[in-house]
Formats: C-alpha cells, structure tokens, sequence
C-alpha cells in the first residue's frame, strides 16, 4: 500500500510541477520573445517599410500611367510631337526665328 501511495504522490507531483514548469517558462519566453529583436520591434520596422513600399508603389502607377497617356498623345497628336521637338530637342519651323538669350 506504501508503495501505491508512494506513485501516487509521486504522479500528483509531476501533475503540479508539469503545468506549473511550462507557466513558468511561458512568462519568462514570452516577453523576451516579443520584445527582443526578432519581436516587436522588428515587426514595427518590417510594417514601417511596407508602408513606405506602398506609397512609393502608387507614386510609380502614378507615373507609369501618366507615360501612358504621353505615349498615346505622341502616336496619335501632331501636336503633341510638335510640342516635344519644340521644348525638349530646341527644334524650330524653317520660316520661324529664334531668339536666343544667355543669362
């Protein structure tokens, strides 16, 4: 009989000491795991640049989309094509004159 009280304190025991070891590492683990580097500040940081990422990536749609329409203006307007000869290569008509002026 001293030999079954004896498992059975011995059970009892490791029934408190199990759950009670694993509360114990879980208060101590999980701060450290939130708070150290791979935790919470990393997940801060990592949210920081995916908002940034966001924003750059609607500045290039934005951009993109306005080469579009460039684009289509050059294949289709005359005008348009004038236009870039004009400002961006310095291109003037044959019966047109120039006016050049050095600062």
């Amino acid at each position: 009989m001293e030999r079954r009280s004896a498992a059975r304190r011995t059970r009892d025991l490791l029934g408190w000491l199990l759950p009670l070891g694993l509360l114990g590492t879980a208060i101590v683990s999980v701060p450290m795991l939130v708070l150290g580097e791979a935790g919470l500040p990393r997940w801060r940081a990592l949210r920081a640049e995916l908002v940034e990422a966001e924003h750059e990536n609607d500045r290039l749609r934005r951009e993109v989309d306005d080469l579009r329409v460039e684009v289509e203006a050059l294949r289709h307007d005359p005008a348009a094509i004038e236009r870039i000869a004009r400002d961006e290569l310095g291109l003037a008509r044959h019966d047109e004159l120039v006016f050049q002026f050095e600062p």
